[in-house]
């Protein structure tokens, strides 16, 4: 079952946080974009930027949507980083329960970050995978041809 199928007992958390029934701390509001204070925060300052209009995942977007959503999250950020006086600024957005998406309405996590707490960069999440040049090559191709529309050739699994 796709995420965009699943139901959330009582609606949608998101939506209903944009709609006003739940409240939130509200840092910044457009007309197709919201971003609040993630309320189990990473740092102090953690906010989510979400689009207004109910998508799963960046997916399920089209390509003018996710140009505004990207324009918010962008003067979010700057905000987020200024007023929080962070030395920099995670920025994490995941698609689908296998990337770690708990909430099934696209958003996108703007988490201060600060020397003095030893950085850790995505990259360190997960460990590298040393992969053959023929895999690369053969990774390479799969992706440049999904980029183009009229050819889909169907699913490429990868063994790493």
């Amino acid at each position: 079952m796709r995420m965009s199928e699943e139901k959330e007992e009582g609606g949608c958390l998101f939506c209903r946080i944009v709609s006003g029934e739940i409240p939130s701390k509200k840092v910044y509001e457009d007309a197709n974009t919201f971003a609040f204070l993630d309320i189990n925060p990473r740092n102090p300052g953690h906010t989510l930027v979400i689009p207004k209009k109910h998508y799963s995942t960046l997916f399920d977007m089209g390509e003018k949507d996710v140009g505004r959503l990207f324009e918010s999250v962008k003067l979010v950020a700057e905000a987020v980083r200024k007023g929080s006086g962070a030395d920099g600024l995670s920025l994490i957005q995941s698609n689908g329960k296998a990337a770690g998406q708990v909430v099934s309405h696209l958003h996108v996590h703007l988490i201060p970050r600060f020397m003095n707490e030893g950085p850790v960069s995505p990259e360190a999440i997960l460990a590298p995978k040393k992969m053959p040049e023929q895999v690369l090559d053969k990774l390479a191709s799969a992706i440049k041809d999904k980029m183009r529309p009229q050819r889909d050739s169907g699913e490429i699994k990868f063994d790493f």
